[in-house]
């Protein structure tokens, strides 16, 4: 599994959100993104996740920041989703996980001692280069949204 670290160049992308539309990250450069992997739309984690990414919008957009959320869910579950908790931001989908991959996200999980693949939750700050400035792997639903502010707060 690839990890990427600050100063890396962030892995381009073009992947659909819950409405349909095409995202590219290459389209955002210019500005800070948080980019942020979870394993399934509307389960436990991932919403304490992203309802806690949808709470600190105004904070995010104070500091003039993007965000994304990823996860291998199909479009119809990141409609769901959004709607269902009013997130307001791009819900992509990576079915075949070729985004995930290239972030290092992607990777050997165990739940009850079983042992699949799936995704790492993790979150990226993107700089307007578009290189990494944080990169966090295997954070705690809870984390993702301080990280990412302490992170952006920081000179």
């Amino acid at each position: 599994m690839t990890t990427l670290v600050a100063g890396d160049p962030a892995p381009d992308f073009a992947l659909a959100d819950q409405t349909g539309s095409t995202v590219k990250l290459s389209d955002l450069r210019g500005r800070r993104v948080l980019l942020y992997f979870y394993p399934k739309a509307d389960t436990p984690g991932c919403t304490t996740q992203s309802c806690a990414v949808r709470d600190a919008r105004d904070d995010f957009e104070e500091l003039e920041a993007d965000v994304l959320g990823i996860s291998p869910s199909p479009i119809d579950a990141q409609a769901r989703f959004d709607s269902k908790f009013s997130l307001g931001f791009p819900l992509l989908s990576d079915p075949e996980h070729e985004t995930a991959e290239a972030y290092g996200v992607w990777g050997e999980r165990s739940l009850y001692g079983r042992k699949y693949m799936g995704i790492v939750r993790s979150s990226f700050l993107l700089g307007p280069d578009g290189r990494i400035e944080g990169a966090w792997y295997g954070v705690t639903p809870k984390e993702t949204v301080p990280l990412a502010l302490a992170a952006l707060r920081s000179p």
